[in-house]
């Protein structure tokens, strides 16, 4: 076997690869992640890129003392060169992940089992959508992509884990692992949908009057009260991510009692991707109150964090998915997409979406209760987002 990269060990191989596990992405070549990670511009995801989650560990955001320990795989040709990637983490707890399963670890706790840990497919502390079998294009894709799942079960296996979890990935890996041993959940978020408007109000001509006249409404008393601008790349300042961070810092110990995310990482992040980085704030009588950090892909402008100092009414809906709507519109993106939760966005014009999530359990009494419990709530969930397409905002016909 051919030397290993510092840190790293062999988890399996076969005549055509070797897959190796990882615990820090910056052992792995930045452009070789990216090359798996993201191998079309037009499609780019920042939040799979090497940049993005290196800035999680290097901020020690992810890592032993959070409960996210790497355990990232790399699958590796037999001359050597890197066909494929996961990000991967060995997990003490269920925080940050968005796809709920405390319920199962209960259950696992009740008959006697221990749940933790588990492994975890994902990008950390976001519910972003996007690839996670991250491999080359080419005839041996699927192929890559099964050696990874594999691997991923080997390792659980060897670490003596309760479980793989695969959240937010795209349907076409869901559909295609889903016969290598995964079970197979969905979920919904709300994404706002480019149909080719030229302006905001092309959009708004789409939806029904009462509506329109809503959002209206709503623009016009929040942009009354706070004066809204943007910055973006190498404007913005170590002022600026101060600025940005209490407000994250007061939305995230509201929603969840301890923010994930800390100041570090937000530097790390203006350094490695300044270009991907659009922060809308709100300014009151000369100073910041308000501000949402939004990350630009290569067709989806992702809004991910906001946060507050001063209550101003739609101010968030202004910030988090209006200015999103407006920055989308001007740069010919396909989407945008507001994270996790609220059925609210569906009056603002984001329409639910499927999202989906693979999972593997160790024990076979869990596993069993597990299928039949997700069998029902695909159902449901595809019950679900049908009736809230039926009823959105936008006029019968369009």
């Amino acid at each position: 076997m051919r030397a290993r990269t510092e840190g790293s060990r062999a988890l399996g191989d076969t005549e055509q690869s070797i897959v190796k596990v990882v615990p820090r992405i910056d052992a792995i070549a930045a452009d070789a992640w990216d090359a798996c990670a993201n191998p079309d511009a037009a499609a780019y995801n920042p939040f799979l890129s090497h940049a993005f989650l290196n800035a999680l560990e290097k901020s020690a955001t992810v890592g032993r003392s959070t409960g996210w320990l790497p355990q990232h795989l790399v699958l590796e040709a037999p001359e050597g060169g890197v066909l494929g990637v996961m990000p991967l983490y060995a997990k003490l707890h269920s925080q940050g992940e968005y796809v709920f399963d405390h319920a199962w670890a209960d259950a696992l706790h009740r008959a006697g089992g221990r749940y933790y840990p588990k492994l975890q497919g994902a990008v950390p502390f976001t519910p972003v959508p996007g690839r996670r079998f991250l491999t080359r294009p080419g005839p041996m894709q699927d192929h890559s992509e099964r050696l990874l799942g594999q691997a991923a079960v080997t390792l659980a296996d060897r670490m003596e884990a309760s479980s793989v979890h695969v959240t937010f990935l795209t349907e076409d890996e869901w559909r295609r692992m889903g016969g290598e041993g995964f079970l197979q959940r969905t979920g919904q978020q709300f994404h706002w949908c480019n149909e080719g408007y030229a302006t905001f109000d092309d959009f708004l001509a789409t939806l029904a009057s009462r509506k329109r006249k809503a959002i209206r409404k709503e623009r016009a008393e929040a942009q009354a009260a706070v004066e809204i601008f943007s910055v973006r790349g190498p404007e913005i300042t170590e002022a600026h991510w101060d600025a940005f961070f209490e407000f994250y810092l007061d939305t995230g110990s509201r929603k969840w009692g301890r923010p994930y995310l800390n100041r570090r990482f937000f530097s790390l992040l203006g350094e490695a991707l300044a270009e991907r980085c659009l922060i809308v704030f709100a300014r009151r009588a000369g100073k910041l109150v308000a501000g949402a950090l939004h990350l630009i892909g290569g067709n989806c402008l992702y809004g991910r964090y906001w946060g507050a100092t001063e209550h101003h009414p739609f101010l968030h809906f202004e910030l988090c998915y209006y200015q999103a709507i407006d920055y989308a519109i001007a740069h010919g993106l396909a989407r945008a997409e507001a994270g996790a939760q609220g059925e609210h966005k569906l009056a603002r014009g984001y329409l639910p979406e499927t999202t989906y999530s693979l999972h593997w359990l160790a024990d076979p009494r869990l596993e069993a209760a597990v299928a039949r419990y997700l069998s029902e709530e695909r159902g449901e969930v595809a019950e679900i987002n049908a009736l809230l397409r039926e009823h959105g905002p936008f006029k019968r016909g369009s």
